[in-house]
């Protein structure tokens, strides 16, 4: 277990027997090719073969000498895995799963808009947070994915190439593995690696107050806040998060920074029937966000066997983005995608676990 967490910890894993490239740093990198002897430009070469050239094999990185990607070889391998499962929808989605950690497979979703091709990755196998109506929570926790199983998700869709945004919306809290997620950010927005702007990716939390805030200090990446209820009673009861974080905490920080100019701060609120729809919460949700530079995203909320909660009507959404605008705080409701392939996140992992169980008995 100390091998194990030792590698885990510094990026690198094992692939067979080797240890994987993709998902290192340039700091990383050159820490690599000092290890087997290549001059430490190397690193550079290595770096854009990966992530630009978006290599399968170390053969392939042809700047560096045969007899160096001989050495290279002996010990690492790039470490790209095609997806293992996927399912389409009628809309253009498209779900993606990924071997994952701790005997829990993860997923990627792809979704096209226009020009705009969005993934949502995930950053754990499973989540530890415990919020009652997220099938992943339901799954419990299985590990920290690292930032080369990030990365791969990126990488090995078969849609990567006209890849625009990303999020980190998948399966896990990112601010429950936030050393992985950074490195993963790193590698998106550096120059030396994708050279992604930081304005095309987008984070959510539960709001994980000393992470979110080196999030927010460390990148200048979008920021996405899951709230769901302005109540905290009616938060904690959704989200156990609500007891350690309290929403109305979170918010204090997030005036403290200016999300008006140089990055965005979302609200994700997901609507259910009867539970969060009404008026007084539309107006408790405008209190709460007064003087917070953000917009509020509404969602249809995905129903699914475990969770007594049906999806509010269109026009009740209509309504409750309505009072939200009336109020000054800009409300926008976001379309629903594939449903048909049940795109909530954890739903193809859960089915293919229990498929995977029920064979083995």
């Amino acid at each position: 277990m100390v091998i194990w967490d030792k590698i885990f910890r510094e990026n690198v894993y094992l692939c067979g027997m080797k240890r994987v490239l993709i998902g290192l740093t340039l700091s990383r990198l050159q820490e690599v090719v000092a290890e087997i002897g290549l001059p430490r430009y190397a690193a550079g070469q290595i770096a854009r073969r990966l992530y630009v050239n978006r290599v399968d094999s170390i053969d392939e990185m042809t700047e560096i000498s045969k007899a160096g990607r001989e050495r290279l070889k002996a010990e690492f391998s790039v470490g790209r895995h095609a997806p293992i499962a996927e399912a389409r929808s009628a809309d253009g989605t498209a779900k993606y799963l990924f071997t994952g950690v701790g005997g829990r497979d993860i997923e990627s979703v792809f979704i096209p808009d226009r020009e705009r091709g969005t993934i949502c990755v995930s950053s754990q196998a499973g989540c530890r947070m415990g919020c009652r109506f997220c099938v992943t929570g339901r799954q419990g926790f299985h590990g920290n994915l690292t930032a080369a199983d990030i990365i791969n998700q990126v990488l090995s869709i078969p849609e990567s190439a006209g890849l625009t945004n990303l999020v980190f919306m998948g399966m896990g809290e990112p601010m429950d593995n936030l050393e992985e997620v950074l490195a993963a950010i790193e590698i998106l927005t550096s120059p030396w690696g994708m050279g992604w702007s930081p304005k095309r990716i987008t984070v959510s939390s539960i709001g994980k107050l000393d992470c979110l805030q080196r999030l927010i200090e460390q990148t200048r990446v979008h920021v996405a806040i899951s709230v769901h209820s302005p109540f905290s009673d009616e938060r904690a009861d959704l989200m156990p998060v609500e007891r350690a974080y309290p929403v109305a905490k979170v918010m204090e920080m997030m005036r403290s920074y200016d999300f008006a100019h140089q990055r965005r701060l979302s609200v994700e609120y997901i609507m259910w029937r009867g539970l969060n729809d009404d008026r007084r919460h539309a107006d408790a949700l405008a209190r709460l966000l007064r003087g917070v530079d953000c917009r509020v995203n509404l969602i249809r909320f995905h129903a699914f066997d475990g969770f007594d909660a049906q999806p509010s009507t269109a026009d009740v959404m209509e309504r409750f983005r309505d009072r939200l605008n009336a109020l000054g705080i800009t409300a926008t409701i976001r379309a629903s995608r594939g449903e048909d392939i049940d795109a909530a996140c954890g739903m193809l992992a859960g089915r293919r676990s229990t498929a995977t169980d029920s064979s083995v008995e």
